[in-house]
């Protein structure tokens, strides 16, 4: 019975390579795809080509990302460390969908033990949940702050005290889940600070379609 399960293991496997290689940039095969994470979940196997594939896919098809498998990937991924898979992952997530951090995190409570394995996991989620909000909003109420770097109660007073005198931030009065945070101004929250045509392209926008175009 082992045998056969590798047998067919090895055989999904092979399949989904076959489709990377052949049309990487196709959108019906994201179900494939979606499909073949879940197998290395559950047969504890990896494939980083297959996953990058489909994190480049959900970029032009965004509407179609699922939170569960992205979470289920970059869990795969930190179990991947020291190689650069995670941040690799990471990278390719579109921007605009990574918001939903909660189930992100729920994800990542059901694989504690992958989780604690690897020494700053969660601060790397938080600053990238904090740069994130930082492009997107001038002001963000507490309790969506608290749902994107899973941090509540007294923890979370603590570290916006901290980001308050050491980043700039801006609390308003009161600690209840409507108080808001109002956060640095920056040329992408706040348009009028928007350099010249010349140098509107950070660097890391330009390196953002590498992976695309390779």
């Amino acid at each position: 019975m082992g045998i056969e399960t590798q047998k067919q293991q090895s055989s999904v496997a092979e399949a989904v390579e076959q489709l990377v290689a052949v049309n990487p940039y196709n959108p019906d095969i994201l179900p494939d795809l979606e499909n073949y994470v879940n197998e290395q979940v559950s047969s504890q196997t990896y494939s980083l080509d297959a996953n990058l594939c489909l994190l480049r896919l959900y970029q032009f098809e965004p509407e179609r990302l699922s939170t569960q498998i992205v979470a289920r990937i970059l869990v795969k991924a930190l179990m991947a460390m020291p190689a650069p898979d995670f941040s690799l992952c990471l990278f390719l997530i579109p921007e605009r969908v990574t918001a939903r951090f909660r189930q992100f995190w729920d994800e990542a409570a059901k694989s504690r033990h992958i989780v604690e394995a690897v020494p700053g996991f969660e601060h790397a989620i938080q600053a990238y949940a904090l740069h994130v909000l930082s492009l997107s909003y001038q002001k963000v109420p507490r309790s969506v702050l608290a749902e994107a770097i899973n941090i509540e109660g007294l923890s979370l007073d603590k570290f916006l005290e901290h980001q308050a005198t050491n980043s700039g931030w801006i609390l308003e009065k009161g600690q209840g889940r409507g108080q808001l945070i109002f956060l640095p101004q920056n040329e992408f929250n706040h348009p009028e600070l928007k350099k010249s045509t010349a140098d509107s392209i950070p660097l890391d926008h330009i390196t953002r379609i590498f992976p695309i175009l390779s």
